[in-house]
């Protein structure tokens, strides 16, 4: 392969002219020839067996080029825009065939999209704001009520009304104009009072009854109820409540925290749930500056994006929510019927996020030029050997997945990402 010409034509889009050597266009129509050859029957030999010349002269002297074209072309695209200078973009790329034929260098030209010509000033000394880290034993009360509420149990209260907090135990019959409809009816339903599970004013209705108690609730359904016949609709429920139950919550003491966690004491474990919540918090401090960085640098970055990078990073991000659905059971297709959205609204729903994500990832690369960071072949060792052990895998094998260049310039990203920390003005929130 030989580059003959590279021009810029439009702003992102470079038209390049590209040459294939002449024997090694000539050895992919060979090999072309014996693939396609077993399929063809030419007057006079059996199926298969026509040589080359003859099928070309019956066919054409070009039968075997569009196939050779396609072959070669790829890795003859690759290096000419390597050899460019010039990092490409996956989008539209416009293909016009200038020369070829018996004992000629196949010539063609491309038109391609590339990244943006981009440039950034004051990516040192951003102004951001840092929120306090403080853990009061408020906070960690919280955090205790919390595992009292994951350890309590249910005990069935006989002695009092139903309140809210409780959860019941009901039958309920539902009518509508003295018509019971589709939905109103169950026996033996749990129903936790003040969860606004139930329409408004129902569980407020059930509140203050006995176990054993029959009774009416009467509601009205909203309007924008989900079933169309119910809307805006008076409804009376004939009730009878079985039982009641409400949580027991255990006592914190030394003997409790023995039998949930690692520690002897009431006061180790409070020690060890403040120094977490003091590294929790001191992480989301650290993430809000991070935002606030990576804000200052899309409003800093210059440069004309092409549409394509950000239609292509949207494709990237359906495709991992996509993924993440599969785990949970669900497909892309399910979750767009369950939402009432169509591709195109999916598409629009994550633009912004899109656009966002590349942006930071140029602005950062320019940073990384900008700075000379060129990543050490130790340091790229040692970030394979990390992907392998997260992802289970063998070294060589992570390798064959993710080019080298590729994770250098992700390197220099992040440590892009920390030069621009490392030097911003830091102010702590009062």
């Amino acid at each position: 392969m030989s580059l003959k010409s590279s021009n810029k034509v439009d702003t992102n889009r470079y038209e390049l002219t590209i040459a294939v050597p002449a024997d090694e266009f000539e050895d992919a129509v060979s090999k072309v020839f014996k693939r396609e050859s077993k399929k063809i029957t030419i007057p006079g030999f059996r199926k298969g067996k026509a040589p080359r010349a003859f099928i070309e002269k019956y066919y054409g002297e070009q039968v075997f080029y569009e196939d050779a074209i396609n072959m070669v072309y790829p890795s003859a695209l690759e290096g000419a825009v390597k050899e460019a200078g010039l990092r490409m973009i996956e989008d539209k790329i416009d293909f016009d065939l200038l020369e070829s034929g018996k004992g000629k260098d196949l010539v063609f030209k491309v038109t391609i999209t590339t990244y943006p010509e981009t440039s950034i000033d004051g990516y040192k000394g951003v102004e951001v704001i840092k929120k306090p880290v403080e853990v009061t034993e408020e906070d960690v009360d919280a955090e205790l009520t919390k595992v009292q509420d994951r350890n309590s149990r249910m005990v069935t209260v006989e002695d009092r009304a139903a309140q809210n907090g409780d959860t019941v135990e009901i039958d309920f019959d539902g009518y509508v104009d003295g018509v019971a409809f589709e939905g109103g009816k169950a026996e033996n339903f749990n129903l936790t009072l003040g969860s606004g599970q139930f329409i408004p004013g129902f569980e407020d209705q059930v509140v203050g009854h006995n176990t054993g108690d029959e009774f009416d609730v009467n509601v009205t359904f909203p309007e924008e109820y989900h079933a169309e016949e119910l809307k805006g609709k008076p409804a009376v429920f004939k009730i009878k409540l079985h039982e009641i139950k409400a949580k027991e919550l255990p006592d914190i003491d030394d003997d409790f925290i023995k039998d949930i966690s690692e520690f002897d004491t009431v006061e180790a474990y409070r020690a060890d749930v403040k120094e977490k919540l003091t590294v929790s918090r001191q992480k989301q401090a650290d993430d809000a500056v991070d935002n606030q960085l990576i804000d200052a640098l899309v409003e800093k970055l210059q440069g004309e994006i092409p549409e394509a990078m950000y239609q292509n990073r949207i494709n990237d991000d359906i495709r991992e929510f996509s993924y993440r659905l599969q785990s949970q059971g669900l497909d892309l297709k399910t979750y767009l019927q369950y939402t009432g959205m169509d591709e195109q609204g999916i598409r629009d729903s994550f633009k912004p996020q899109a656009e966002r994500q590349v942006k930071v990832r140029l602005a950062l690369e320019k940073i990384a030029e900008l700075e000379n960071i060129v990543p050490t072949d130790e340091e790229i060792e040692a970030e394979y050997a990390k992907m392998a052990n997260v992802y289970q895998m063998e070294v060589d094998q992570i390798k064959g997945f993710v080019a080298k260049e590729d994770l250098s310039l992700d390197i220099a990203v992040e440590k892009a990402m920390g030069i621009v920390r490392d030097n911003a003005s830091v102010k702590t929130e009062e």
